[in-house]
C-alpha cells in the first residue's frame, strides 16, 4: 500500500508541476506535459512489479501505437478554441475523437499484426 501511495504522489506532483508551469510559461508547461513521463513511470512501476523483458517490450511497443491516435486531439482542440467553442466542449470533443481513434486502433491494429 505504501508503494502505491508513493507512485500516486510522484505522478501527481509531476502533473501539478506541469500545470503550474503552464500558468506562467505555456510553452514550457506543454513541453513538460508532452514528455513521456507517465509512460516512463509506468514502465518503471511495471518493471518493479514484474521484471519480464518480453512483457516490457510488448508494453513499450503497444504504448507507441497508442500514442498515435491521441495526437490529433492536440491539433483539434486549439482549432475549436480559436473558432469560439467553449473549453469544456472543445475538450470533450477532443476526448471523444481520441476515444474513437483508440477504439479504431484497438480493432484494426491486430489485423496488421500489432500486439496491443
Amino acid at each position: 500500500m505504501i508503494f502505491l501511495t508513493v507512485k500516486a504522489a510522484i505522478s501527481g506532483i509531476l502533473i501539478a508541476a506541469a500545470s503550474e508551469l503552464a500558468k506562467r510559461f505555456p510553452g514550457f508547461g506543454a513541453l513538460i506535459a508532452s514528455l513521456p513521463l507517465v509512460s516512463v513511470l509506468g514502465m518503471i512501476w511495471l518493471w518493479n512489479a514484474k521484471p519480464d523483458a518480453e512483457n516490457m517490450a510488448a508494453h513499450s511497443a503497444a504504448t507507441f501505437w497508442y500514442v498515435l491516435p491521441s495526437l490529433p486531439m492536440f491539433l483539434v482542440i486549439p482549432v475549436m478554441l480559436r473558432h469560439g467553442l467553449p473549453f469544456s466542449l472543445a475538450l470533450g470533443l477532443g476526448c471523444l475523437l481520441t476515444i474513437v481513434l483508440y477504439s479504431t486502433m484497438t480493432f484494426i491494429g491486430p489485423k496488421f499484426g500489432l500486439r496491443l
